[in-house]
């Protein structure tokens, strides 16, 4: 027989759903700040349901029965493999080919022109899509030199990072591109694959897939790069994480390099090293044009 005591349970309503796993108030304060402090995400009051439904998998799996069960480990081994996972289960991934499709324009012409090889950081690359096209949009404005430019996309989700390396899609996710970059740059799927989209092997080459955390002390990236993506990434992060990662940035970025910025996200209420020069856009403050 089981040593935990279930506690007596209300009737279902909106506001106390019935669980099958003991999840409290101080569970769900915990891991708010485990995931702070490992990611620098700082998740709300509103996400309290989000959070058991994402990591209920994991306690079931571990064989548990309670969240506290779970999170000790964790919270006892700054090296526990289970960090990947609870990390992975609290990271939100959406996004799409050409997403916020008006960055993509002011990148080809910020490098059409550049003699030395282009360099982009895409810090939030989440399942791929959006260095993906990145690589397509290089490769449309500098032609024959695109192949000495460099994409490094990063990102905290090991998962999503795995599918974006794998570049490999429904149909569905590419119906939307012109039909001259549908030929151009990916592959359709026969047999076992039909319904599937794989990005075509001369623009795989030209990005490298690597796992990041902004929050942590290090980074193993070098600059400088010629404009940075970190889109639809900060308003997860709590005002001091936004100022540090911004400074950081501003030492990996050429003195007219760009920061892109999602539609949520905006810089110019605390003091920072960049300044917004179009919508949703960034150069270093006094940085050349």
């Amino acid at each position: 027989m089981s040593d935990v005591i279930e506690p007596f349970r209300e009737p279902a309503t909106l506001d106390a759903p019935v669980r099958d796993l003991a999840f409290t108030e101080a569970d769900f304060s915990r891991l708010r700040r485990m995931i702070g402090e490992r990611a620098g995400i700082a998740l709300s009051d509103r996400k309290r349901e989000m959070a058991y439904s994402r990591l209920a998998k994991r306690v079931r799996l571990a064989g548990l029965r309670r969240f506290s069960d779970y999170l000790d480990p964790l919270e006892a081994d700054a090296a526990h493999p289970e960090w990947e996972h609870f990390t992975n289960a609290l990271t939100t991934n959406l996004t799409s080919f050409f997403r916020e499709a008006h960055h993509f324009p002011l990148l080809a012409r910020h490098v059409t022109g550049r003699t030395g090889p282009v360099s982009i950081w895409c810090c939030a690359a989440s399942t791929g899509e959006e260095p993906w096209s990145i690589a397509i949009t290089l490769d449309e404005a500098l032609g024959p030199a695109a192949e000495r430019a460099e994409i490094l996309a990063t990102d905290i989700d090991t998962r999503a990072l795995a599918d974006a390396r794998a570049g490999i899609y429904p149909l569905a996710a590419v119906e939307k591109l012109s039909e001259d970059r549908r030929k151009r740059f990916f592959l359709r799927g026969t047999g076992a694959r039909a319904g599937l989209a794989r990005v075509a092997p001369g623009l795989r080459s030209r990005v490298r897939f690597a796992p990041l955390n902004l929050a942590a002390a290090q980074w193993p990236v070098e600059g400088a790069f010629d404009a940075i993506f970190c889109r639809n990434l900060m308003i997860y992060f709590d005002k001091p994480t936004q100022q540090r990662v911004l400074q950081r940035f501003a030492g990996l970025i050429k003195p007219d390099g760009l920061l892109f910025a999602g539609h949520s996200e905006n810089f110019s209420y605390f003091d920072n090293p960049f300044v917004l020069r179009s919508q949703t856009v960034y150069q270093l403050r006094g940085g050349r044009r």
